[in-house]
């Protein structure tokens, strides 16, 4: 309520937007980063005409309506991202805001030349990833991104200052925004335009505008009292704050002539902003960016290499026929692969780099990335060690959520990492990102699969996580597994057990295959280096990979969480690792072809 003032400016007086066509590839960008108030943008779309009807709002989050109880992009006009995750919003603007540089870096202002806009309030910006993302946004100076505080000094549990005490000018300040304070005049629409205006002149720094609003206002029972954050009005709290707003106690009112001319506004605007002469060819470049993965990158087979070497071989050799990659890591560049080495640094002196440096941000990073690519023209692409998926989590799930084609880089996947110990070896990691429903979780067995996975990943509509190696590993095959989620390595017909494995452990496999060929066991190996895309397949196909009618066995360098689903007996690591020489830890703990050669044995009762 207190912020209607200021989305009524934001929409009709500031922001260059045209309902009529939702998907202009230069509109400004709006992100509500505390999404609880989404009925608020719900009303802003109703009023300038972007396709909601009063009937939608009045079923406001129901089953199957166009107004959930947070925004969610893809399923309502108007929405560019889905927040309700406190700073997530705050941190895909700064996304949004590298992505819109780039593009008009490269391009010209003719195809890309917008702002970002992004409403705040005290949760997000005590949220650890708003830290991160301003920081990195006021370091590469992100002139187009502009965020306004909506400062109320309310949380659920009461007062802010029960738990804060930071002074939010002062600190974005540090950070390097220009900071416009505002003070209480939150229902001043002629302050809140001049303010707006100022920042979207600034040159050379992002802004914040803080702005002191009251929570409730204008009601007389809950203006400026937590209460108002999550407790729904009685009836006659509505119909107290509508006489103390003078307008007739009815519900959703919305005289259609103050409606009409909402709307009128807003198609004037949207001409002056010039939307219906934008080409068809720019909005077709941003919508669907240049995919050419016309020439794989090949590995020769018997040679040895770490998978996330061949990762950073794949994205060069991409570089140039797919020009809006946009590669980075959390300072972790070399180490995991996410680099493009014959591409300069993103900066504000270079903004058609596109290689980023995050700094030691992963959660900020994540959901930058989610953010870049939600704005479209580019496709982020981000890394770091598999153990700091944790810190990403959020983003992670949001990219899901999203459908945003984010590709994450995790490297140093398992125990083999060795001497860092348990707090670097990833455990339960491949586990709980299986379980983030639309998200692609590939750890290819070699390089092969590694240089498949990725260009299935940059033609993938939604997010794909690559797992890969730091150690070296042997190439097996020509990686045909990894574009159906599993594949026959070693055997075939009469073998007595299937051995399924994904990463490095598909060779620990091929070596015991070996080895119990010697001794007259015939087995077969499976390398399954994604569920997901296995669990595409028709159920005749899987039971072909992988048939009911031998026993099966699964070895991964990980919680053996799920893999019941797939095979009989299953051998794996569930505890944490341990602080030794990486091949000594993944023997100790069972990761090895002498182990999977006895608990074959087992199986098969020899």
């Amino acid at each position: 309520m207190a912020l209607a003032p200021l989305g009524h400016v934001l929409y009709s007086r500031v922001m260059r937007h045209d309902p009529s066509r939702p998907d202009w590839h230069n509109r400004d960008r709006f992100i509500l980063s505390g999404g609880h108030a989404s009925i608020l943008q719900y009303a802003l779309l109703y009023l300038s005409g972007y396709g909601l009807s009063l009937d939608d709002l009045k079923n406001f989050r129901q089953w199957d309506s166009l107004t959930p109880g947070h925004p969610e992009v893809g399923h309502t006009e108007g929405v560019e991202v889905t927040t309700g995750p406190l700073g997530q919003g705050f941190a895909n603007g700064v996304g949004m805001a590298i992505a819109e540089r780039f593009l008009r870096a490269t391009y010209g202002a003719d195809m890309c030349d917008h702002h970002t806009y992004v409403v705040a309030g005290d949760g997000c910006l005590m949220e650890g990833v708003s830290h991160e993302a301003a920081s990195l946004a006021g370091h590469l100076k992100l002139d187009r991104l502009v965020a306004i505080f909506d400062d109320n000094k309310i949380t659920i549990d009461g007062s802010t200052s029960l738990a804060c005490s930071d002074d939010v000018a002062a600190r974005f300040r540090s950070y390097g925004w220009n900071v416009i304070e505002l003070g209480d005049n939150g229902n001043d629409l002629d302050a809140i335009e001049a303010a707006l205006l100022e920042a979207r002149s600034h040159i050379g720094q992002p802004s914040l505008i803080t702005l002191t609003t009251h929570i409730g206002a204008p009601s007389p029972d809950f203006t400026d009292k937590h209460e108002a954050h999550g407790n729904p009005f009685t009836q006659e709290h509505v119909t107290r704050t509508k006489a103390a707003m003078g307008i007739p106690d009815e519900p959703f009112y919305a005289p259609q002539d103050l409606v009409n001319a909402y709307r009128e506004n807003c198609a004037h605007r949207a001409k002056l902003s010039g939307s219906a002469a934008a080409p068809a060819a720019i909005a077709a470049v941003l919508d669907a960016p240049t995919v050419d993965v016309s020439a794989l990158t090949t590995f020769e087979l018997g040679s040895s290499i770490a998978t996330r070497v061949a990762i950073q071989k794949s994205i060069e050799a991409t570089s140039t026929p797919v020009p809006t990659l946009m590669v980075g890591a959390a300072d972790l560049t070399g180490n995991t692969g996410a680099k493009d080495s014959g591409q300069s640094a993103q900066s504000a002196q270079n903004p058609a780099g596109r290689q980023i440096y995050f700094g030691i941000r992963e959660h900020g990073m994540g959901s930058a990335a989610v953010g870049m690519a939600l704005h479209g023209g580019v496709i982020p692409v981000v890394g770091t060690f598999f153990v700091f998926a944790d810190y990403m989590r959020p983003a992670i799930r949001l990219a899901a959520l999203s459908k945003a084609r984010c590709i994450f880089v995790f490297s140093h996947d398992s125990v083999g990492v060795g001497e860092d110990g348990p707090t670097h070896q990833p455990i339960e990691h491949l586990a709980s990102l299986r379980a983030i429903p639309g998200l692609r979780v590939v750890r290819p067995a070699d390089a092969n699969e590694t240089s498949v996975a990725w260009h299935i990943a940059l033609q993938h509509n939604g997010p794909t996580a690559l797992i890969l190696s730091r150690q070296n590993l042997p190439v097996l095959s020509d990686g045909s597994a990894a574009r159906t989620g599993a594949g026959l390595i070693v055997g075939g017909d009469g073998s007595q057990c299937t051995l399924v494995a994904t990463g490095s452990e598909v060779s620990v496999a091929v070596e015991a295959a070996k080895l119990l060929a010697d001794e007259g066991i015939n087995v077969s190996v499976v390398s399954m280096p994604s569920w997901e895309m296995f669990e595409a397949l028709p159920a005749p196909e899987r039971d072909a990979v992988i048939p009911k009618s031998v026993p099966s066995i699964s070895i991964e360098a990980g919680c053996t969480m799920g893999w019941s689903k797939y095979t009989d007996f299953q051998i794996g690591i569930d505890r944490f690792g341990a602080s030794a020489p990486g091949a000594e830890v993944l023997t100790k703990l069972g990761i090895s072809a002498e182990n999977l050669i006895n608990e074959t044995k087992k199986v098969l009762g020899k």
